[in-house]
C-alpha cells in the first residue's frame, strides 16, 4: 500500500511540475517578444499584426498581457522600447535623452510605463509627451529627458524603478511607416548618466 501511495505521489508531482513548466514557458514566450510580423527600428519594436485579425496567438497574448487596446495599423502603429539606442536595457535609475524628428503621423505620443505595464506614479503627474506638449529642439524636432529626478517640464519621471519601457504611438501614420516600420525615423534613446 505504501508503494502504491509513493507511486501516485510521483505521478502527482510530475503532473504539477509539468503544468508549472508549461505555464512558465508560455508566460516567458508572451513576455519575450511580439511574435510574427515583428519589426525593429533602432531601440523601437513593433508588429505589423498588432490590432489585426491576422495576428497569431502569441501576438494577441502579448497585447493582452501589456494591456494594450490595439487599433489596426491603418489607425495606429505602436512602437515599444525596453532598451536604449546602444542596446542596453532601460534602467529607471539612469538619465536618458530622447530626441528626434516628429514621427510622420496625424498624432503621436511617447508614454513611460513601469515593468508592470502601468503608468509610473510621480508627484508631477507626468506620464507622457505628445506632439503638442513635447519640449521642442527645432520646428520639427523634439528632445526630453527620462530620469528619476529632474526640473521643469522637460522630463518624464521614472520613479527610480529598475526597469521601465517607452511606448510611441503613431496615430494615422504615414503609409511608409505602415509598410516598412523597420525603416521608420524614430527617436534616439541615449543614456546620459547613471546614479
Amino acid at each position: 500500500m505504501l508503494r502504491g501511495m509513493m507511486g501516485q505521489g510521483r505521478w502527482l508531482l510530475a503532473g504539477v511540475a509539468g503544468v508549472a513548466l508549461g505555464l512558465g514557458g508560455a508566460w516567458l514566450s508572451v513576455r519575450g517578444g511580439l511574435g510574427s510580423g515583428a519589426a525593429k527600428s533602432g531601440p523601437w519594436e513593433t508588429s505589423a499584426f498588432t490590432g489585426s485579425a491576422d495576428a497569431d496567438l502569441r501576438t494577441r497574448a502579448g497585447v493582452a498581457v501589456a494591456g494594450l487596446l490595439a487599433l489596426s495599423a491603418k489607425e495606429a502603429v505602436y512602437f515599444n522600447a525596453g532598451e536604449d539606442s546602444a542596446g542596453a536595457p532601460l534602467d529607471g535609475r539612469c538619465r536618458y535623452r530622447v530626441s528626434g524628428a516628429d514621427p510622420q503621423a496625424r498624432w503621436w505620443s511617447v508614454t513611460l510605463y513601469g515593468a508592470d505595464h502601468f503608468l509610473v506614479a510621480n508627484a508631477e503627474r507626468r506620464f507622457s509627451f505628445h506632439m503638442r506638449n513635447v519640449p521642442r529642439a527645432g520646428p520639427d524636432a523634439f528632445a526630453f529627458d527620462v530620469a528619476p529626478t529632474g526640473a521643469g517640464a522637460g522630463w518624464l519621471p521614472t520613479g527610480g524603478q529598475a526597469h521601465f519601457a517607452l511606448t510611441l504611438r503613431a496615430y494615422n501614420p504615414d503609409p511608409a511607416i505602415i509598410g516598412r516600420p523597420d525603416r521608420a525615423n524614430l527617436p534616439k534613446i541615449e543614456k546620459v548618466a547613471c546614479a
